[in-house]
């Protein structure tokens, strides 16, 4: 491809390369560098791109997008922004291929990843639509599973992703957009028929620092949309429709909205509700227990009727439909107790699901989490004190230390639990913790592995070890079997 063309929508300051220079490649990690491409330098949050030019020039790149003018003798073309830049170089170079799908965004602190698994169950089954599907559990094309490292990719491998799911003959792409997707440009230059907003709750403030900032991340997708759905019982709702810029479809269970959900029963076998829309109303069933599956419900719907599905499908649909793997997902056991893993990674995700698990049940609820290193501090002695509030007993163990000190982020939590009557155990290791917990079991006990979900690797320092809680359980299980 041409430069020129390359740089199609690209805000330039100066071009000292030929347009016409043919462009094999976009790198922007010089490592990725290949002969003919184009590097472009990102200032990133640990190193700037800017100094590695001269590696990318060594690999064979023959043209630099930068924000300054390189060291050495090598075209290049500033640009305002190098992280936009990379994303619209991105679109043009793998041909827009957005443009060949329906493109539906899920935005939110909680609920995306069961939101969008009942969406491409819902296109699929009621459109005949050949899915394509981006989050946190990992991609899909169709029923190919492509395993992932973020929420939602970088630019570059986004753009490249959807080109493979065009030419596989995706007709719709439902995917997660992240908050630092939206900030960090990694999904400029997309066009979304709908975007979906689930809920708003603290989380991400190691990087965004304030809520404020946070829902401003989280309202720049609204304006790149055709048509939003919008939670209108979160406190949120109003700043998020106020950005929109387009025609918004409201639901809710409290407020008056649009869509709206009468007669809701709660079971351990999931929920139950009357949805209605324009004056008509269908019963509706999800497998998936909790009050927080009624709004992944009523999001889903929400989207199928923006997208021309009726009421009575969207609820037919949700009837079969399953979240992803690690959201309420029950583990084996070998007794009187039971073992649902959840992601649950903020506190409203840790409080809903507490509170969705002690309705059923018969003994002890008993809450085992930790949380993430590097990331947000302000949360952890706030999920110490959901837990010690909503659980009869608390096993604060680790989740992913990364580069601090796990029994510091345990400090964290527990700080949050000063005060509290409810029983509680630290014990480090994970798998220990687990162990100690089965060990430990009363009948009728439901024990909440909340933190890792989908997760089957822990993060210690900069490396990632295997870790998978159901594998965990499995040889814990064996192991007591052997022990009898």
């Amino acid at each position: 491809m041409k430069l020129s063309e390359l740089l199609r929508d690209v805000e330039t300051l100066e071009i000292n390369a030929p347009s016409a220079l043919e462009i094999a490649d976009i790198a922007y990690d010089s490592r990725a560098a290949e002969p003919g491409a184009a590097f472009v330098a990102v200032r990133g949050f640990e190193s700037d791109g800017h100094r590695y030019i001269p590696q990318a020039a060594e690999k064979g790149a023959v043209c630099v997008i930068c924000e300054e003018r390189p060291a050495i003798d090598l075209p290049y073309v500033i640009v305002r922004d190098s992280r936009l830049a990379l994303a619209l170089m991105s679109r043009n170079f793998f041909r827009d291929p957005a443009s060949e799908l329906v493109m539906i965004g899920v935005t939110g602190t909680n609920g995306k990843t069961t939101t969008t698994y009942l969406l491409k169950h819902l296109l699929e089954q009621k459109l005949g639509a050949t899915v394509g599907l981006i989050g946190t559990n990992g991609n899909m094309i169709g029923s190919e599973f492509l395993p992932t490292e973020r929420t939602t990719p970088e630019s570059r491998e986004l753009q490249e992703l959807l080109r493979e799911m065009a030419d596989a003959g995706c007709t719709h792409v439902v995917m997660e957009v992240s908050s630092h997707s939206l900030v960090l440009h990694r999904v400029a230059g997309l066009r979304f028929a709908v975007g979906v907003f689930t809920n708003l709750t603290q989380d991400h403030l190691d990087f965004h620092k304030t809520m404020a900032e946070y829902a401003r991340a989280k309202s720049l997708l609204f304006p790149m949309c055709e048509k939003a759905v919008v939670n209108l019982d979160d406190e949120w709702a109003d700043y998020m429709l106020e950005r929109c810029g387009c025609p918004a479809l409201t639901f809710a269970e409290r407020a008056q909205a649009d869509l709206m959900a009468f007669d809701i029963s709660l079971a351990s076998s999931g929920v139950a509700f009357t949805a209605g829309y324009g004056g008509e109303s269908v019963p509706v069933r999800l497998g998936i227990p909790g009050l927080f599956s009624v709004y992944n419900a009523l999001g889903v719907i929400g989207c199928g009727l923006a997208l021309g599905v009726s009421l009575a499908d969207c609820a037919d649909s949700l009837a079969s439909g399953r979240g992803g793997k690690g959201r309420g997902e029950g583990g084996p056991t070998d007794g009187d107790y039971t073992l649902p893993i959840d992601y649950a990674p903020t506190p409203d995700a840790l409080e809903n699901v507490l509170r969705s698990m002690r309705a059923v049940t018969r003994g002890r609820l008993v809450a085992l989490f930790g949380c993430g290193g590097d990331r947000d501090r302000t949360k952890r002695p706030i999920m110490g004190a959901i837990a010690a509030e909503n659980a009869d007993f608390v096993v604060v163990t680790s989740d992913n230390p990364r580069t601090e000190d796990p029994e510091a982020i345990i400090a964290d939590i527990l700080a949050g639990m000063e005060g509290s009557s409810t029983p509680h155990a630290v014990i480090t290791s994970r798998p220990a913790a687990i162990e100690w917990a089965i060990e430990h079991h009363e009948p009728g006990d439901v024990i909440v592995l909340a933190g890792k979900g989908h997760e089957d690797y822990q993060i210690v320092g900069h490396e990632k070890h295997h870790m998978d809680e159901r594998e965990i359980v499995a040889d814990i299980l064996e192991k007591r079997k052997r022990d009898r």
